[in-house]
């Protein structure tokens, strides 16, 4: 690899962290407009309207499994295991996360966000499979 490419799908994760704050942003104000919830209501969080709650849990998501990501990515770079595989996996688990986003935010339909939610936690594991193979045959 030439430098940086581990970072790309970081940055790409952050963004949709950025996206959702923003939707969030987005619907909260919508409710307020329309007079289904009061400002002040926001202040516990109680009662929020299911369109917002949805995004709302989506954001919080984003901050648990991912976590590890950047953890990893991190890793994957500092002992220069950062190769194509590392950056494909990377790449995968990113486009995972958009649509299970994408799903929790729009029909929440666990059919599909389960499935999502699997696949991205298993692209994260082999990543530090990845990162452990390196670090015991290099």
């Amino acid at each position: 690899m030439t430098g940086f490419e581990m970072f790309w799908p970081l940055l790409a994760h952050v963004l949709l962290v950025y996206i959702l704050y923003g939707l969030l942003g987005l619907r909260r104000g919508k409710a307020v407009r329309e007079g289904r919830m009061q400002k002040s209501g926001y202040r516990e969080n109680r009662d929020e309207p299911p369109e917002c709650l949805f995004v709302k849990n989506s954001l919080a998501n984003q901050f648990e499994l991912p976590v590890l990501f950047y953890a990893c990515c991190i890793l994957l770079y500092i002992t220069e295991a950062d190769n194509l595989v590392a950056v494909v996996l990377a790449w995968l688990f990113v486009i995972l996360r958009y649509a299970h986003a994408y799903v929790h935010v729009t029909s929440n339909d666990l059919r599909f966000r389960s499935p999502l939610f699997a696949a991205g936690f298993v692209v994260l594991g082999a990543m530090w499979a990845w990162l452990a193979g390196w670090m015991l045959f290099s």
